[in-house]
């Protein structure tokens, strides 16, 4: 089931612990990111998002860290599978493109 969202918060049903989940309006603009690095600890999975631009000159940002753990990394690998599944099924097969270098390094 969809979260219904509201100006104010977002509410998850049909949990009957209601849950309220204030949203700020700067985080709900949302961020721009072509470019994520993804690591690991033995707790943790860190995704970090960044924003890469190559004209007129070269230049990076990390616009957002996500750290999760190691159970919910695997949850959004699930979801992310069963989302990218569904939207091919409506719209077509998503062409990847080109991958970036595996031995890039951003810094």
């Amino acid at each position: 089931m969809l979260p219904r969202v509201s100006e104010k918060f977002l509410t998850v049903e049909p949990n009957p612990n209601k849950i309220e989940i204030h949203l700020d309006p700067e985080i709900m603009k949302g961020v721009f990111a072509n470019v994520t690095n993804i690591g690991h600890t033995k707790e943790e999975f860190m995704l970090d998002y960044l924003m890469i631009q190559q004209h007129p000159a070269p230049f990076g940002k990390l616009v957002s860290r996500i750290i999760l753990t190691p159970g919910h990394a695997k949850r959004l690998m699930f979801a992310l599978q069963d989302n990218i599944r569904k939207y091919e099924e409506q719209y077509g097969i998503i062409d990847p493109g080109n991958s970036p270098p595996v031995n890039r390094t951003i810094q």
